[in-house]
């Protein structure tokens, strides 16, 4: 995928040109809005799993996103909890996408996000594929750009909150782009 300034313009102004020139598709991104704290209410960009987990059928409001301890999520959880009914935010390392999605799931969790581990990634989204196991998940699972991640968890450590409030999905096709209220550090 082509990224820059001359991406995001196209991306707004030109879309039905840009769809055929950069090979974007609208579908690849799935958006969700930090409600609280209030110094990161933006709108955050992921992605997909793209060949497990399962969709999301319902529109939260209001739904906590709660990062796991350990952040890589890839046994027990010592606030599982606090993810029960919720959305795990976890790291990337240590074991598979599809193995920290099904702890999550196993934790009751509605869906998982799953931030890069490289906190200066403000661009590069990774293609989470199922692992060799055979296994399977049934929530949603969502890559986030590492300096996202990172911000979001910042944020809750200096505010000290357990967890953000979102809105996910949040349908961005509805949004003036002057309105769009993206985080200053992901601009194309």
């Amino acid at each position: 995928m082509v990224r820059g300034a001359a991406g995001w313009w196209c991306l707004v102004l030109w879309f039905p040109a840009c769809v055929a020139s950069h090979g974007l598709r609208i579908h690849d991104y799935l958006y969700f809005q930090v409600l609280s704290p209030g110094d990161i209410r933006y709108i955050f960009t992921a992605t997909p799993a793209k060949d497990f987990g399962g969709i999301f059928h319902t529109r939260y409001e209001q739904i906590h996103l709660v990062p796991a301890e350990p952040p890589e999520a890839c046994g027990e959880l010592s606030n599982g909890f606090f993810i029960q009914d919720q959305i795990a935010l976890v790291e990337r390392g240590g074991c598979s996408f599809l193995s920290k999605t099904r702890v999550v799931q196993e934790h009751g969790g509605r869906a998982v996000i799953i931030s890069d581990n490289a906190v200066d990634n403000d661009s590069f989204y990774v293609e989470m594929i199922q692992d060799s196991s055979q296994r399977t998940a049934d929530i949603p699972a969502l890559f986030l750009l590492g300096r996202d991640g990172y911000m979001i968890r910042r944020s809750l450590e200096q505010h000290g909150l357990p967890w953000a409030i979102i809105s996910i999905p949040v349908n961005v096709t509805s949004i003036p782009t002057f309105e769009l209220l993206q985080p200053p550090w992901t601009f194309w």
